[in-house]
């Protein structure tokens, strides 16, 4: 098979990439390497089943229309990432997660493509439920809050895809990540993690921020590439949505400690507030746990790999760049 994957260097895709080219396949990424990296790339680098192309969703339609026509699936994963670049470009998340996404999806209705697309789970905003089901109501913030922008231009995406399936018959699906963590993620966006475990390892105070009660669960992104594929070829997933994420739920105190305790830091916890760290009125989910009974059912998939591996993984991710 030939796999579109746009996004293809970054955190996600670049695990997605190695997995298919390890069974034979053929992958096709286009990145325009903002948030990704070649370096991502390097234990593929060379593949003869491997195409790299650099180029933005954004203005490259005649690329995509002949990529998407060349493929036999798409996985859009390309889109504007973590916290800190959204409330801070405000405008880029919205034109890349929106236009971007209208490109991918124009084509692949044309050529009736095989595609996945990427949300996540920032569209349940202020729910307050224990735990999120794909066909809740959502409840989205004030459009005087940038923070929310992400949420919306991920949302629109869903609807798009949404729309295509009913009016072209699009063999589309939407999966909704929550807070997919491992090797090669960066802490340069606010991904929690790589933050918490680079700074442990540098002995650093770790910075919680709020009051670090908010919790969250965090998936390996290894089981999250199991999802993907094991998606891939359900027919019965088209025109549904899927969330993909674990059931652990820690708060962000909780994993500070955990971080400190696997690392053998000495660094303190220090608490700051979502105002210094983000801008003034900055809203936060205060719980984020992923009903994952749909995508069970479908495929019989959930997560295999514990935090402490997660952890683990990306101290280890960490050292290696490191050295």
């Amino acid at each position: 098979m030939r796999h579109l994957i746009t996004g293809g260097a970054g955190f996600i895709g670049s695990h997605l990439t190695e997995s298919f080219l390890a069974d034979g396949d053929e992958v096709v990424v286009i990145d325009n390497f903002s948030t990704g990296s070649r370096e991502n790339l390097k234990n593929v680098a060379g593949h003869p089943n491997l195409t790299v192309i650099e180029a933005d969703v954004l203005d490259a339609e005649a690329l995509i229309q002949r990529e998407v026509a060349a493929a036999d699936s798409v996985f859009h994963l390309a889109a504007a990432v973590g916290v800190e670049l959204v409330v801070h470009d405000p405008v880029r998340t919205i034109t890349t997660n929106v236009h971007g996404t209208e490109n991918l999806l124009k084509a692949a209705a044309k050529h009736h493509r095989r595609i996945i697309l990427a949300s996540t789970s920032e569209v349940y905003g202020k729910s307050t439920r224990e735990m999120f089901h794909e066909g809740d109501d959502l409840l989205i913030g004030s459009p005087y809050n940038s923070r929310w922008c992400y949420a919306c231009s991920k949302l629109l995406d869903e609807f798009y895809l949404m729309a295509f399936h009913r009016g072209n018959a699009l063999p589309g699906t939407v999966v909704r990540f929550f807070n997919t963590v491992g090797p090669r993620q960066t802490g340069r966006y606010g991904m929690v993690v790589p933050r918490f475990v680079g700074r442990a390892l540098a002995g650093e105070p770790l910075q919680v921020y709020g009051d670090g009660n908010q919790s969250r669960c965090f998936c390996h992104v290894l089981d999250v590439v199991r999802a993907l594929r094991a998606l891939l070829p359900r027919e019965e997933s088209f025109g549904k949505i899927y969330n993909i994420g674990s059931q652990r739920l820690v708060t962000i105190r909780e994993l500070a400690e955990l971080v400190i305790a696997r690392t053998g830091s000495s660094s303190t916890i220090e608490e700051v507030s979502y105002e210094k760290a983000y801008e003034k009125g900055f809203e936060d989910m205060r719980r984020r746990k992923p009903d994952i009974a749909a995508i069970r059912e479908l495929t019989n998939w959930s997560p295999e790999r514990s935090l402490e591996e997660i952890i683990d993984d990306v101290k280890e991710s960490l050292l290696r760049r490191r050295a």
